[in-house]
């Protein structure tokens, strides 16, 4: 019986490094990470998720993104046909956007965001990771790799102008009930992670290891 592959995408500016944690059944699954790449100029979300999804050498495979990455990987699933798609910490729809996104898309403000200022690794935890990361930040050195100027300025970007207003149904969302940057009263139709923030997949991996191989089955 052949292996389910798994493909897992990072969050916003953070390394694969972020899964490493997260272990699956080995006789079952294979699990592939992919890394985030610096954008062509003016390259669309659109046209990025083909590009990524050129990385996917398996049929069939398990798409999971965390965060940005999960909207990335919904993308994706247009081009890769994928058996399965499931987001962490992530959303379905711009529908489930926090106020102040909708917000810096209205007002275009997300355009005044001192981004070489977010290069620097204590602002860019925040800005990844949240509001919760004062004893982290050592741990945020290792996990958050990508601080290309070029490449924050796209990914800020394309979170606050995605376009998708109707939500995938087929798509599975693991959510934290104190997710501090896509809070939970936005979401609808998610598996609940009792006490999971936005970086769950860092500290409540067993949750995941635990549950994951049964939701990738079901």
């Amino acid at each position: 019986m052949s292996k389910i592959h798994v493909y897992l995408m990072p969050g916003l500016a953070a390394s694969a490094a972020i899964f490493e944690r997260i272990v699956l059944p080995k006789e079952t699954f294979e699990t592939h990470l992919l890394e985030w790449e610096i954008p062509l100029d003016n390259e669309s979300l659109t046209n990025y998720a083909k590009r990524i999804a050129t990385k996917i050498k398996h049929e069939n495979p398990v798409l999971i993104g965390v965060s940005f990455g999960g909207i990335l990987v919904q993308e994706m699933a247009k081009y890769s046909a994928a058996r399965k798609v499931i987001i962490v910490s992530s959303v379905r729809s711009n529908a489930e956007f926090p106020r102040r996104l909708k917000i810096a898309k209205t007002t275009k403000a997300y355009k005044l965001i001192p981004l070489r200022l977010i290069a620097n690794i204590e602002t860019l935890a925040k800005f990844s990771f949240g509001d919760k990361v004062n004893q982290r930040l050592k741990l945020y050195q290792k996990f958050l790799s990508v601080r290309d100027i070029r490449y924050l300025n796209w990914a800020v970007e394309q979170v606050v102008l995605w376009d998708r207003t109707v939500v995938d149904e087929t798509v599975i969302h693991i959510h934290g009930d104190m997710d501090d940057v896509f809070p939970i009263k936005n979401i609808k139709n998610c598996i609940v992670v009792k006490g999971g923030t936005h970086i769950m997949v860092l500290n409540k991996y067993r949750w995941f290891n635990t549950n994951l191989p049964g939701i990738i089955e079901s």
